[in-house]
């Protein structure tokens, strides 16, 4: 039987991708080629055919796979498609340069959009979610100063607000009986002591009186009390337990006919005029924060409000389990809409200066405490809350002072391609007779809204294609140049050693022969679509890994091995047992990059030969690499859709092992 196929068959079958990158690949192969319009001069007769042959040879490839080039005209050995020709000079410049000549028809057409680079100060919008909590430094304890019983409780539920000075309790205290006693007894051995004359006795009794007094006030009574005390010359064996802050009792711990000790908490109460709001921030936000910036947030208890707040403290540790960090705004609650607990949702607009670094400016000049970062002052002096000296908000590190100045290097993020690890931009050529662009690999900073900042490969003042360069991209891979998508003959990936093999014994190389057939049957299935077959090949993989005994490997080697298991088992375990065939497929590739990796520094002791294999469509043309141990290709990232799609890029023979 022909292994033949009919294109139009293969055509029908083809994905809806396939068939548009197509009629895109016809649209640029003959925009793009210089087909302006009816040409005044003769038609394209046999002798102009035959002179252009003489001139230049014709090089056929496949649309969907530039990597193709063949001297005559036929069919894609990988997709079946029929080849179309490419002139050597058709879009003129070197081969081997990512550069597209059009006319300036083809450019409208294509509708090619350009800027300049330019300086730019931009704002990154940050979005946090988080909640409204208590101030902690504005939190109270109300607790007992002598032991006793609570006869009576004034405040008896939570939420009451209450002053300072505010009854909240009465103590029955045999021991505050006795102590009263005492300082009465003092008072009347001082009248005695005075009658005497001498100064020493008086003396001694104002001390004994001073004496008792202060004891009474360790025990929680206050000066108005004592001298109530004192003056009625009468004790009482009940104490009473007032407010030393305003605020809200959020909390009650005793109730009535409880016994307490000294030092048991009664209430808590807190100042709700002053609150925090503490926000999630994730890895990426925490490079966009700085202490001091202006936060916006609402909450859905106040709909149409936006509240502000500060940034005073941004947690230097992150919590394991959701891999944020705690970002602590200080907020004025003096008009009582906020409550702890509630939820917000916060945005922080950072300035993005010199160097990718957020500008903080406005705390330039500024005095900190260093205990108390909400306090801040135009001038030096001591803090409101613990009388530390105040410091320069430089000196504490919360101005950077190379934010200033101009900004870095922008560009819009549609002007950027990405592939894998690069970052391709198409730049206007001002010195071309006509439109002429050409891709240039550059290194981005962070991104900041809807733009890039660039590190490297661009001037201020150049101008990059923002609209219209995947177009040029697919013009380059039809002229089979080099492109975001092809940037030549293509490597493939390595591990962080260069692909040198490291000392194994036979033993170790001949026990990672379940890992590859395993890996192979995962594979094979997927090239089917058989996602039974698939989940049951990485059951078997993960079985194999522990095969293997570290005992055969250098120290190097164990290393590499250990690592790369690791790698494997986050692979395997990153989608459930019942994963469809989309998710094996993505999870494919990470095994597949540690499996070739074990092929590189180890190799294999089955007697057949490892293919290295490429498909250039998969994953939204990023392309992915896998191994097979046979040589016609069966793609297991578009199975039964596309299942010669690929082409081998190297092979691994049979090793032995090292001693």
């Amino acid at each position: 039987m022909s292994t033949t196929r009919n294109p139009l068959r293969v055509l029908r079958k083809t994905p809806v991708l396939l068939l548009l990158t197509f009629a895109v690949a016809f649209f640029l192969g003959r925009g793009f080629g210089g087909c302006d319009g009816p040409s005044e001069g003769p038609p394209h007769g046999h002798a102009e055919h035959e002179h252009g042959e003489a001139e230049e040879a014709t090089i056929w490839t496949c649309s969907m796979h530039p990597q193709i080039q063949l001297p005559d005209p036929g069919q894609c050995p990988i997709c079946f498609m029929d080849l179309i020709p490419v002139e050597a000079g058709a879009a003129g410049g070197d081969r081997d340069t990512p550069r597209l000549e059009l006319s300036e028809s083809a450019r409208v057409m294509a509708e090619i959009e350009t800027v300049p680079v330019v300086r730019d100060r931009p704002f990154v919008e940050v979005r946090l979610v988080g909640k409204v909590d208590f101030d902690e430094t504005r939190t109270r304890a109300i607790t007992a100063w002598v032991p006793g019983r609570l006869d009576r409780l004034f405040v008896d539920y939570t939420g009451i607000s209450v002053r300072k000075g505010d009854h909240l309790a009465e103590i029955y205290s045999p021991e505050l009986l006795s102590t009263q006693e005492e300082l009465l007894q003092a008072l009347r051995s001082k009248e005695d002591m005075n009658d005497s004359g001498s100064e020493i006795m008086r003396a001694s009794g104002d001390a004994t009186v001073e004496a008792a007094r202060e004891k009474l006030r360790l025990l929680g009574l206050t000066s108005a009390q004592i001298d109530r005390l004192v003056t009625s010359g009468s004790a009482s064996d009940h104490v009473t337990v007032f407010a030393h802050m305003s605020g809200v009792v959020v909390e009650k711990t005793a109730v009535e006919g409880d016994y307490v000790n000294t030092g048991t908490a009664i209430y808590r109460i807190a100042d709700l005029d002053n609150l925090w709001v503490k926000l999630d921030a994730y890895e990426s936000d925490l490079a966009w924060l700085r202490y001091g910036q202006e936060v916006e947030f609402t909450t859905e208890a106040v709909p149409g409000r936006i509240f502000r707040g500060e940034v005073v403290f941004i947690s230097p540790t992150l919590d394991p389990r959701t891999r944020t960090s705690k970002v602590r705004v200080h907020v004025d609650n003096r008009e009582g809409l906020l409550k702890p607990e509630m939820f917000v949702h916060a945005t922080i607009l950072a300035e993005v200066g010199s160097e990718g670094r957020v500008v903080t400016e406005s705390l330039a000049g500024k005095w900190i405490c260093p205990m108390h970062p909400e306090v801040v002052r135009d001038t030096r002096g001591s803090c409101d809350v613990c009388g530390m000296d105040l410091e320069r908000a430089e000196d504490l590190g919360h101005v950077n002072p190379v934010s200033a100045g101009e900004g870095p290097l922008v560009i819009p993020r549609s002007a950027v391609l990405f592939t894998g690890k690069r970052a391709v931009v198409y730049v206007e050529d001002p010195d071309a007779d006509g439109p002429a662009y050409e891709g240039r690999e550059v290194v981005l900073g962070p991104r900041a809204g809807d733009l890039y900042l660039v590190k490297e490969g661009l001037s201020e003042g150049e101008r990059v294609v923002v609209k219209g360069n995947f177009k040029i991209d697919s013009a380059l891979q039809i002229q089979a140049k080099p492109s975001m998508m092809s940037p030549g003959r293509g490597s493939a990936p390595t591990d962080d050693s260069g692909g040198v093999r490291l000392g194994a014994s036979e033993a170790f190389i001949a026990a990672l022969s379940p890992l590859y057939e395993a890996y192979f049957g995962l594979a094979s299935a997927l090239a089917a679509d058989d996602v039974s077959a698939a989940r049951e090949s990485r059951r078997a993989i993960h079985t194999a890994l522990h095969a293997p005994s570290e005992d055969g490997l250098s120290a190097r080697g164990r290393q590499k091995w250990s690592r790369i298991t690791k790698e494997l088992m986050a692979a395997l375990n990153e989608t459930g047992k019942d994963a469809d065939i989309a998710a094996l497929r993505t999870s494919f590739e990470r095994v597949s990059k540690s499996v070739i990796e074990t092929e590189r520094l180890f190799g294999h002791a089955r007697g057949t030969t490892f293919y290295l294999t490429f498909c250039p469509m998969a994953f939204d043309f990023k392309g992915a690499y896998w191994m097979q141990d046979h040589e016609q290709i069966d793609n297991p990232f578009f199975g039964k859709k596309m299942l010669r799609c690929g082409e081998v890029r190297e092979e691994f023979a049979p090793v032995g092992g090292e001693s």
